[in-house]
């Protein structure tokens, strides 16, 4: 796509008339003829107002002054002179992106040499005249101009040279103006971001003027009178100083003032040395390493040398030092060494006290900076020595670096994370230079060492991936390889995590990039390379491609594939061939995309990125067949489909043209893939098929072109042709898609459909008559009414689709030119803005937005105002010949004039009686469609200024009396309880005397004393109802919920309408004309004030804060100084009501403050996040000054101010548009939410526990994961004390003195109230691995804490404390802590024993034992000692296991432990020690009371902790006898494993009974997955399965006999029959009603249920083909009908998704045997059921549900159907037409077309018209009807006709005249009942009765293609 370079803006230049004058007069002067010319020319220029002929005349006088050369031979004369002075006087008054400034610069650079200096000489005067005296005003100007004098303006640079000093001197002026004018800005955000740009551009300006006048500077300074520029640079430098320690400037100015300030050091000391000197002692701090700077240098500095500085100026003239001087290419002196040095440890210094984000950027790219200029430094022959010394890798500088590395890797800025990666690609190369390695550091131990450290990192920490790829490029892929082989499988199933897979994909491309260019290297040209690079990243993406699943492979096509097709385009060959001798086995799961879409995939990118092109094609049929293209495209699985449509639309050229192949292909999709309810998939849809119509339109455009220059008849019929088939596939698609917008249509059909008509409309257009296509034909009338139609839909994204689309298509066809239809759709929109159902009042503003595009609109607004008696008087301007204005303009005008004039006499109307307006014309309905109606408009071209400032004044008067009229009820303490919900009421008055009742107590004093009901107001008991004495009259029946619904709903339109009215009409002021008032604005401001501040409706405040957002956002883009302060203003009146708010107050201190923290963060969030953030520092160090508890004891008024502050911040933390610009006030937060626990005030603890959620989600992220202890949600403990580091001592000081208070001896629970939340900070802390062997942050410290907090009497406090001790012990502590912590646990049994103390202790030992255990850090070095350490201290407390302890608790965690130890892999599995700990374990086991019960006491094992123990057992003994049977089998006995499984199987515990039932189940699973379930002893160790079917047969626990029956379904059949209990043997007819009565007594149950009915469904099976082996014909099963009748049961609409995905599964099973047998054996009456339950599934609403019965197609049998996956829609129609065709093979087409037909007529049996409907209007507000997400009824009525009109052409039919003519009865009997209903329905049904007007219109169609068929049908019977 070609882009458009922006034109540059050019201005005539604008002097004022009496400075023209004199300009032009003083070219009046007599002079010679080139003067006079160019005089001329230049009065000319003068004249013209148009800018581009300024600049011809400009060029022109640059070429006359350029002919002057050899003319003028002594002085100019002066009218020359006064020609170049007005030339300089116009450069000067020009604005700076001016191209007429850039014009006379060029024309002034041609004067001849002999002029330079007369033309420096003028334009220094004008500039200096100019800079003396013109004001502050223009300091912005000309700082614009002299940076244009500098910029390749020979003469202008001369000119500041000349004017050095004046310059200097104007930008010490310029700067201090700025400084002093911030002073007076606060709160005005605008005209603070304009100040420092100003800023920024006067230093930045200043620096370009010192460094281009290096020269005369040095000139000076040499002069003995140095005081010349000693004044200059003095002022300028206390101004930088100023900006560096002034905090309310921006970081960008400070940034620039830091290297400005280094620049003029620069420029005065010359000497290297004196200026590192002095920058060293400008760093430290210090005054001592001064040297030889001059004591005026100083003093110009002395606010630099402050003890008190801020950390950032140190930060900011590192900067400069790094940017301001040479560190490239030569030899650096001792003390530049040494300041470079000082840099990083200045820097990194500031690492845990920075705090805003901005600085963190900062720190993070000066450090990158200094590091690549520490390895410039080595680009010489003779590098510094000693940078060389001090930074090798094991430096202290580079471990420092490393660590700050390791800690900011992935912090949340991407800004810092890439400085990150930056820094450490550069400490790489630094390493290198220091070290010995430097041609070879493959061979460095260092970074071998710091390799397989990064390779053994979790794979969550994304910093690891950048490192890797930085050590890729430095080392070669080959040597990481040879590290790690299976890297490149391990990173692509990362690819399947969407926050892991850029990260992956970048580092698998810097790899196999690499690793090409190494096999390259080796091998030399051509292709012997690939075999090798294949076999290492295709072979591995190949197999993830086809096996994994499939969402967990979309991001390879996003991010990895087309990277490597781009590295090797030759691998495509390689890949299609490898997937089409994919062997089937090979091919993955079922929810894997196979070798099928796999292939696609490669096809569709290869593709997409211009690797493959289709030319000749070589691709349709070529590279792959065209039938496996048509399987693609209808694939089951959703994104194999979606590649396969890339495929055929996405192309490398935009223009090439569609082939034949490619349309057919499009129709093949189309008609099967427009209904998906995945929103991802509908996306893609529409996105690629909008691919393909611009490929169609610009490939037209280009065909179009090559025909009106070809010659060749050949190419032009050929051209000609693919013109034709465009346009009869245009044609069939835009029918195709009308096609589908039927009534009962699905939502995702009308929404893609929408979307894909409206691309049309877009690319090719319906409304114009285009000569190639003429799209306007193929929209009809109904076409466009079926349009209309959508526009009723409950769906906004359908109504706003169809609104767009039906302003494209064309006028004749939508009909609203006819006045009759434009006048009943008007009055349907005037009837819906009234309606009592809130959504119709959408539909109303849509029409409302078609209808004012309408030329006769204006004459049925006054016709619809007659006939409802509204006094509409439409004002003379707006009739169309006597206006200007459009159209638009006109109409909206009109409607919203209609709209007011109702709305006002219904609020009268309310102000009288709410009841009776909430019941009969609920006011939001207009409020909504006036909004609807101005967002039509666009404020900048509207003419009618007069009556659209009278409309807004009177709308923002209506909307106030709008809100009177309802803000007591959502003012009111309990609004959702307003109104009891009775039968009796009086009449409205009673609203009033409720208002009345509850308003005086509307106080925040529940803090101090309980609210008592009244229960003697009978009021109170009573629904309101207003009966008419007129019998004629509606009776209004109001519930609560109207009312509450009408007044909140009116509060929401209002703040809508009056936010529209402030955002887009614009403002009046002084200066400007506009339509609405600063003084409305402000009022506006201060209702939204009232209503936040007093809502207490959520409803209510939510949308009032939309509206106030609006407000804001005006305020600050306004020019208004008054209305930019108004938000400072604001926001401190509210924090200081909020701080002064007590029990009285009218402030809501429940409901979370209600609408006071959408105020506050509608303030905060209108600053500009670029700014100082001024008024969110403020606000946030008053409110977390109000949370944190008062020094003296909590009262009545200190907390409520406390509660509000805690409400308010946990809003802040949570919106994110504050972005990073909250997280310096996330310490004190935490402070004040932990600290909040310890108030004696529920609703201080209250609000602190909501404030506490919030900041852990926002210092940890989002949940991304079930798992609450995964590490993606978690922090390092460096990391997290490096960012928050104030928490670091008080989360010290509070866990000390918590864990004081922890002691279970004295028998007391006692619990420190912020306990529980230290913990849970200091578990979602881990340790990282890439620490070392020390923790300077002093991690330690917590230790003893947090171990004594094992001795809690709480249980959940032992287990936080376990969880929080791990992040603490560092991994090459972790032996030697587990041994100090089992050895204080006693020896043996004794008085003494602290059982809470043993448990925490034990605990504790168990997390730190486990993430040793998976460490992949753990110490290489003497492992096998501290293993063994370990094995004795367990060993050496067995006891805790055992009988002698009498606590279950810890024996059952004891045997946690054991088992943890026992099973590890990473001990040795044969060590003596650990034989004998596994010995003693069984032996424990194997007398335990679960085993070996020494009396019915253990039997019956109950007491505390007995579920947990029993657990803890069941585990260990599962592991021996079922997860690692080899690990113990030779401990025990033989038979031991048999025995204690079956032990566990016959337990009398349930809880024992179901793990390991679960255990077992998981087992068989795996090995079922494996492909070892041939064998038919599948169950471990020669289990019984009678030891199975006798639990069936016995067990009462649901849940049990649920997983018993799930492990006999994956039991082969012949295992498991004969069934036997016992000694007793079932025959499998008895087993089959066993099975079926436990299914039909269990629907309690979900799981039981599905289970049980899953394997009798199998044993059906079985049973079916075991008697058709048996016996010839039908064979006879009894049961039959009670399984059929089960699995249609589970079959229907209203039942769980788990029991249908069970029905599917059963169906698909029994497809091979009873559904599609050639011998019925079931009979056709069952069988016909069967095939209805399928195409139900088919149909459900559940996507789970039609994919799983979409399996169906699979288990057909080859010779009746032979294809793959399909989708669940395809699945339908080929079931319709197998069924169809299995009719003719049974010889039952008789039969069949009876059971279709009445499929086809459907089972509804709602009485129309009947009396009983309920009457939705009343009985649900907010009931929308059948809400239709992917049913469409009558696509399955026309499937049902299509195919019984296919059985009508077989040749025979038999009689069956009896059964047709019952149908045809009936049918004829619906058609006509329909039809009555349909003609009784409103005028415009589809949008006044819409469920009614789609029912009515579905049943008429189905019972019209019924009485079709039945009519051929009928005619061939007669035959």
């Amino acid at each position: 796509m070609v882009v458009k370079k922006k034109a540059p803006k050019v201005e005539a230049v604008a002097l004022d008339s009496a400075k023209m004058e004199k300009l032009r007069a003083s070219l009046s002067v007599n002079g010679d003829h080139g003067s006079r010319k160019l005089a001329q020319t230049l009065k000319d220029c003068l004249a013209s107002t148009d800018p581009v002929y300024q600049i011809q005349l400009v060029s022109k006088m640059g070429s006359m002054l350029g002919q002057l050369k050899g003319q003028i031979e002594s002085d100019p004369d002066a009218l020359l002179l006064v020609c170049l002075n007005t030339m300089a006087d116009i450069y000067i008054t020009l604005q700076a992106k001016n191209a007429l400034r850039r014009a006379i610069a060029s024309a002034l650079s041609n004067v001849p040499e002999c002029l330079q200096e007369t033309a420096v000489c003028c334009l220094s005067e004008c500039l200096l005249t100019s800079l003396s005296s013109l004001g502050p005003e223009h300091y912005s100007h000309f700082t614009d101009c002299i940076a244009s004098c500098l910029d390749a303006f020979p003469i202008g640079e001369r000119c500041i040279h000349r004017l050095l000093r004046e310059v200097l001197q104007f930008f010490q002026n310029a700067v201090s103006e700025y400084l002093e004018l911030n002073r007076g800005l606060a709160g005005r955000h605008v005209a603070q971001a304009q100040l420092m740009q100003s800023c920024l551009a006067a230093v930045k300006t200043s620096m370009l003027v010192v460094q281009r006048s290096q020269g005369i500077i040095g000139t000076w300074l040499e002069m003995p009178m140095t005081n010349i520029l000693q004044e200059a640079f003095s002022g300028l430098l206390q101004c930088y100083t100023h900006l560096l320690t002034d905090e309310e400037f921006i970081q960008a100015v400070q940034s620039t003032a830091g290297m400005a300030v280094v620049l003029l050091i620069r420029s005065v000391l010359g000497n290297a040395d004196d200026i590192a000197d002095t920058v060293t002692g400008l760093l430290q701090c210090s005054e001592k390493h001064v040297g030889t700077a001059p004591q005026w240098l100083r003093e110009s500095c002395a606010g630099l040398y402050v003890g008190s500085r801020p950390a950032a100026v140190a930060l900011n003239l590192s900067h400069g030092a790094l940017a301001m001087l040479s560190w490239r290419g030569r030899a650096l002196g001792l003390q530049a060494e040494k300041l470079l040095l000082l840099i990083p440890d200045v820097i990194l210094s500031l690492d845990t006290r920075v705090k805003e984000s901005s600085t963190a950027m900062v720190v993070a790219r000066v450090l990158t900076l200094w590091s690549s200029a520490a390895v410039d430094c080595f680009q010489i022959d003779c590098p510094p020595p000693l940078l060389h010394q001090s930074l090798h890798g094991g430096c202290p500088l580079p471990s420092r670096l490393l660590q700050h590395i390791y800690t900011h890797w992935e912090h949340p800025l991407d800004g810092v994370r890439h400085q990150t990666r930056t820094l450490f690609r550069n400490f790489l190369l630094l390493h290198q230079c220091c070290s010995a390695y430097t041609t070879d550091p493959t061979h460095d131990p260092y970074v071998t060492q710091l390799t397989q450290g990064l390779l053994a990192l979790e794979w969550h920490v994304k910093g690891k991936y950048g490192a890797l790829a930085c050590l890729s490029e430095h080392l070669g892929a080959e040597y990481i390889l040879k590290l790690d082989a299976s890297l490149p499988s391990r990173l692509l199933g990362l690819m399947g995590d969407q926050t892991l897979a850029p990260y992956s994909s970048e580092l698998l491309e810097r790899l196999f990039v690499s690793h090409k260019t190494q096999l390259c290297g080796q091998i030399g040209d051509g292709h012997g390379w690939m075999d090798d690079w294949h076999r290492t990243w295709v072979a591995p993406l190949l197999e993830v491609l086809c096996t994994t699943r499939q969402d967990q492979t979309t991001y390879i096509l996003d991010y990895f594939l087309p990277k490597l097709l781009r590295c090797s385009p030759a691998s495509l060959g390689h890949m299609v061939q490898a997937l089409q001798e994919m062997p089937p086995a090979s091919q993955g799961s079922v929810d894997s995309r196979g070798a099928l879409g796999a292939l696609m995939t490669c096809l569709r990118a290869a593709r997409a990125h211009g690797v493959l092109k289709p030319a000749d094609d070589q691709l349709w049929g070529g590279l792959v067949p065209i039938p496996l293209l048509r399987q693609a495209l209808v694939h089951k699985h959703d994104q194999v489909r979606m590649d396969a449509l890339g495929l055929v639309c996405e192309s490398h050229r935009s223009t090439e043209t569609l082939s034949t192949h490619e349309i057919e292909l499009i129709h093949h999709f189309l008609s099967s893939n427009l209904n998906s309810q995945s929103p991802g998939v509908r996306q893609q849809t529409v996105s690629l098929l909008k691919k393909l119509l611009c490929r169609m339109k610009e490939s037209t455009q280009s065909l179009l072109k090559r025909l009106a220059q070809e010659r060749d008849q050949q190419q032009i019929a050929r051209d000609q042709l693919v013109l034709r088939n465009y346009k009869d596939f245009l044609y069939w698609f835009c029918e195709r898609l009308f096609q589908v917008l039927q009534p009962g249509a699905s939502f995702s059909s009308c929404l893609v459909t929408l979307q894909l008509l409206g691309i049309v409309a877009d690319q090719l257009s319906f409304s114009t008559d285009s000569e190639v296509f003429a799209l306007r034909e193929c929209v009809t009338v109904p076409h466009a009414q079926a349009v209309l139609c959508c526009l009723a839909s409950n769906f906004l994204e359908v109504k706003q689709l169809a609104c767009t689309l039906l302003q494209k298509l064309p006028p004749t066809a939508v009909g609203l030119q006819e006045p009759e239809k434009l006048q009943s759709v008007l009055q349907a929109a005037l009837d819906l803005s009234t309606s009592t159902k809130p959504f119709d009042s959408v539909t109303g503003a849509h029409l409302f937005s078609l209808l004012i595009h309408q030329e006769g609109l204006q004459q049925a607004l006054l016709d619809c105002s007659q006939k409802q008696g509204i006094s509409l008087q439409l004002p003379a301007e707006i009739q169309p010949q006597a206006s200007e204005a459009s159209l638009l303009e006109r109409n909206t005008l009109a409607v919203i004039l209609l709209l007011m004039a109702c709305l006002k006499s219904e609020v009268a109307q309310a102000e009288m009686s709410l009841l009776q307006a909430a019941a009969s014309c609920p006011l939001y309905g207009r409020a909504h469609c006036i909004t609807a109606a101005l967002q039509q408009l666009s404020a900048g071209s509207l003419q009618l200024w007069i009556e659209w400032r009278d409309v807004v004044t009177d709308l923002i008067a209506l909307c106030y009396r709008m809100s009177d009229v309802v803000s007591p009820v959502v003012q009111s303490s309990s609004p959702e309880g307003l109104i009891p919900m009775d039968t009796d009421s009086e009449t409205s008055a009673g609203l009033q005397r409720i208002l009345q009742e509850i308003q005086p107590r509307d106080t925040n004093d529940f803090f101090t004393s309980a609210r008592e009901l009244d229960s003697t107001s009978e009021e109170q008991r009573h629904t309101f109802q207003a009966n008419s004495t007129d019998p004629r009259d509606e009776a209004y029946k109001v519930t609560a919920q109207m009312v509450l619904v009408c007044c909140w709903r009116s509060m929401k339109e209002v703040s809508m309408l009056l936010g529209e009215l402030c955002q887009s009409m614009p403002l009046h002021t002084q200066t400007q004309k506009g339509l609405i008032t600063e003084e409305q604005v402000e009022g506006v401001g201060q209702y939204f004030r009232e209503q936040l501040l007093q809502s207490r409706h959520r409803g209510a405040f939510e949308l009032a804060y939309v509206g106030f957002v609006r407000l804001t956002d005006t305020l600050c883009r306004s020019g208004s100084a008054t209305l930019q302060q108004l938000p400072s203003l604001w926001l401190k009146e509210v924090l200081e009501e909020v701080k002064c708010s007590g029990p009285s107050s009218k402030l809501c201190a429940t409901r979370r403050s209600a609408g006071i923290p959408f105020f506050i963060q509608a303030l905060l969030s209108s600053e500009p996040k670029s700014s100082s953030c001024s008024l969110l520092k403020m606000t946030m160090r008053e409110l977390t000054a109000l949370a944190l508890p008062s020094h003296d004891r909590a009262t009545e008024h200190s907390t409520v101010p406390q509660v509000h502050a805690l409400n308010i911040l946990r809003a802040l933390y949570r919106d994110t548009r504050l972005g990073e610009n909250i997280m310096p006030f996330v310490s004190e937060g935490m402070k004040a939410a932990v600290l909040g626990f310890t108030s004696p005030v529920w609703a201080v603890r209250n609000s602190s526990t909501l404030l506490f959620s919030t900041l852990i989600t926002r210092i940890f992220g989002v949940k991304k994961g079930k798992d609450e202890h995964s590490k993606k949600n978690r922090m390092t403990g460096r990391e997290f004390f490096t960012r928050f580091p104030t928490l670091y001592p008080f989360l010290l000081s509070l866990l000390e003195e918590a864990a004081s208070t922890v002691d279970s001896e004295s028998g007391q629970v006692k619990l420190h109230s912020s306990l529980f939340l230290l913990l849970l900070v200091l578990g979602r802390l881990y340790p990282s691995p890439m620490d070392g062997s020390s923790s300077p942050l002093g991690l330690a410290s917590f230790v003893p804490f947090i171990i004594s907090c094992s001795q809690s009497a709480v249980y959940r406090t032992r287990e936080m404390a376990a969880r929080a001790l791990v992040p603490f012990v560092l991994v090459t502590h972790v032996p030697a802590t587990i041994q100090n912590l089992l050895e204080n646990l006693p020896a043996e049994p004794g008085p003494g024993c602290q059982q809470n103390h043993i448990h925490g202790t034990l605990l504790q030992v168990l997390f730190l034992l486990r993430s040793y255990l998976m460490d992949t850090h753990r110490p290489q070095t003497l492992e096998e000692d501290q293993d063994s350490d370990i094995i004795r201290a367990v060993w050496s407390r067995l006891w805790l296991a055992t009988r002698q302890n009498p606590c279950l608790v810890t024996r059952g965690t004891m045997l946690d432990l054991m088992m943890d130890v026992s099973t590890s892999v990473s001990f040795s599995t044969q060590d003596s020690q650990m034989m004998k700990l596994r010995e003693d374990t069984l032996a424990i086991l194997l007398e335990s009371e679960l085993v070996a019960p020494r009396g019915p006491q253990e039997v019956q094992l109950s007491g505390p902790g007995a579920t947990k123990y029993l657990q803890s057992m069941t585990h260990l003994a599962t592991d021996v006898c079922i997860v690692s049977p080899t690990l113990w089998a030779t401990q025990g006995p033989d038979g031991m494993q048999r025995d204690l499984l079956r032990c566990l199987l016959q337990s009398q515990h349930y809880e024992v009974q179901q793990l390991a039932l679960e255990r077992l189940l998981e087992r068989l699973e795996i090995d079922q997955e494996k492909k070892q379930c041939t064998d038919p002893h599948v169950l471990p160790f020669d289990l019984s399965v009678t030891t199975l079917t006798r639990l069936v047969l016995n067990e009462t626990h649901p849940m049990c006999l649920a997983k018993v029956l799930q492990v006999l379904s994956i039991v082969p059949l012949s295992s498991l029959l004969p069934w036997k209990d016992g000694s007793i043997c079932l025959s499998d007819e008895e087993a089959l009603e066993h099975l079926l009565s436990v299914a039909e007594k269990s629907f309690h149950s979900l799981e039981l249920h599905c289970a049980s009915l899953s394997l009798a469904s199998r044993l059906m099976i079985h049973l079916v083909e075991k008697k058709q082996q048996e016996e010839e014909g039908e064979a006879a099963v009894a049961h039959v009908a009670l399984w059929e009748a089960m699995v249609a049961q589970c079959c229907c609409e209203e039942r769980p998704t788990e029991v249908k995905l069970t029905a599917a599964e059963v169906l698909v099973r029994a497809t091979p045997t009873l559904l599609t047998a050639s011998t019925l054996p079931l009979g056709i009456k069952n069988t016909l059921v069967l095939w209805q339950s399928l195409f139900i599934l088919l149909q459900d609403e559940d996507q789970d549900v039609r994919d799983k019965a979409a399996d169906f197609i699979c288990y057909v049998p080859k010779h009746l159907l032979h294809t793959g996956p399909v989708s669940p829609s395809v699945a339908l129609e080929m079931g319709v037409g197998l069924l169809c065709q299995l009719l003719q093979v049974w010889g039952q087409v008789a039969v069949g077309i009876v059971t279709l037909t009445e499929w086809l007529l459907g089972d509804d049996q709602v009485e129309l018209g009947s009396e009983e409907t309920p009457d939705l209007d009343k009985e649900f507000l907010f009931e929308k009807g059948d809400l239709n997400l992917w049913v469409e009824p009558l696509q399955w009525a026309r499937l049902l006709h299509t195919h019984l009109c296919a059985l009508s052409t077989v040749t025979s039919l038999p009689a069956c005249s009896t059964e047709l003519d019952r149908i045809s009865a009936l049918a004829e009997a619906r058609a006509r009942s329909a039809g009555r209903a349909l003609t009784a329905l409103p005028e415009q049904p589809q949008f006044s009765a819409t469920i009614e007007h789609a029912k009515l219109t579905v049943l008429k169609e189905r019972a019209t293609l019924a009485q079709k068929v039945l009519a051929t049908f009928q005619k061939l019977d007669c035959n």
